[in-house]
């Protein structure tokens, strides 16, 4: 099932492709200490997709969110523009601030799908209703 915020100019097909990706990376996890496992894959403007999974540290704050690990392999591959990114956990949960805030600086236009692994659900967000009022470098002392 899959239950739509926004308008999402992704078809079915790619919002699957995407939410599939998603959920392998999420099984490639690595989270021993807090057990929450976590998948992001990203849809490029030229239709490869990258993905990424959480990534613990025994000191908390050098954690990696699948998310952030998912844009860094991107960026690393010479890629500034993306269509969609689809986030598989359990329960489907959004986010943190980190990631919506780092995800903004290529798109608050860009659809985010939400894959809950209890039930298969998806949900399509725009990125721009999960961080509304960015700072973005328009915010920044001489910046356009």
């Amino acid at each position: 099932m899959t239950d739509v915020c926004m308008s999402s100019k992704l078809s079915d097909r790619r919002i699957e492709q995407l939410a599939l990706a998603a959920v392998d990376a999420c099984g490639r996890a690595y989270a021993p200490y807090s057990k929450f496992e976590v998948g992001a894959a990203i849809l490029l403007e030229d239709g490869q997709v990258m993905a990424g999974c959480n990534v613990e540290n025994a000191s908390y704050g050098l954690s990696l969110c699948a998310e952030r690990a998912a844009a860094a392999a991107a960026v690393s591959a010479g890629h500034r523009k993306w269509r969609g990114v689809a986030i598989a956990s359990v329960g489907g949960v959004p986010p943190c601030g980190a990631c919506r805030q780092f995800l903004a600086e290529f798109g608050l236009n860009t659809p985010i799908i939400l894959v809950n692994l209890i039930d298969g659900a998806r949900t399509v967000c725009n990125l721009s209703e999960l961080l509304p009022r960015s700072f973005n470098a328009a915010d920044l002392p001489g910046q356009v």
